[in-house]
């Protein structure tokens, strides 16, 4: 695990706003409370918290609905522990949110799936070693060396997209970032259904 596990490495522009629809987080939801129940989402004996899911918003290609920073924690989430990234400026580092909360550490990677993969609509990140010890190198991988969170993961990302079959197998590990795996898809189901087939 890494020493930096759960901080946030963007520069953050947050709006604190009231929570989003609840009724429209219902599927993400579904699947958060599923994978947290497995062990994929949850927090360390540290109290860092790890795992995160979103979904694009309302078909807008920028902005995606994601869960918030230090959620891990809990085990069940609420509308207030959501909220919307609304634009991502990968070469200034610079995340801007609007919510109850700030949005995850993890935010610029689900923001290069979405830029991307024009099909991706859900986006789960998962932590498992012996899934990922598994995968490593098996499915596309993220570049050795290179932390969570940063612009530097999210071109990563950005070449698995475009260099390799990742946007057919729909998964791939972080070399750079121990247990780290993220699976997307059209629908949350599809994306579940990747993880799942994996695990």
């Amino acid at each position: 695990m890494l020493l930096d596990e759960g901080y946030i490495k963007f520069e953050a522009r947050w709006t604190p706003a009231p929570p989003l629809p609840w009724p429209l987080l219902q599927e993400l939801n579904h699947w958060r409370q599923k994978l947290y129940r497995l062990g994929l989402v949850g927090a360390y004996p540290d109290g860092i918290g790890f795992g995160n899911l979103s979904m694009r918003w309302a078909g807008d290609d920028e902005q995606f609905a994601i869960s918030g920073s230090t959620t891990g924690n809990f085990a069940e989430l609420g509308p207030e522990h959501y909220t919307l990234v609304e634009k991502v400026e990968l070469e200034n580092n610079r995340l801007f949110c609007r919510g109850p909360i700030v949005a995850s550490s993890e935010s610029m990677s689900h923001a290069a799936v979405y830029q991307g993969c024009a099909r991706a609509k859900f986006v789960f990140h998962v932590h498992h070693l012996g899934m990922w010890e598994r995968l490593l190198h098996q499915v596309p991988t993220t570049k050795q060396g290179i932390p969570y969170g940063t612009p530097e993961m999210a071109w990563s990302i950005l070449d698995l997209l475009e260099n390799t079959d990742l946007p057919s197998r729909k998964i791939f590990v972080m070399e750079g970032h121990r247990e780290g795996i993220f699976v997307f898809g059209e629908t949350a189901e599809e994306a579940g259904e990747v993880l799942l087939a994996y695990y």
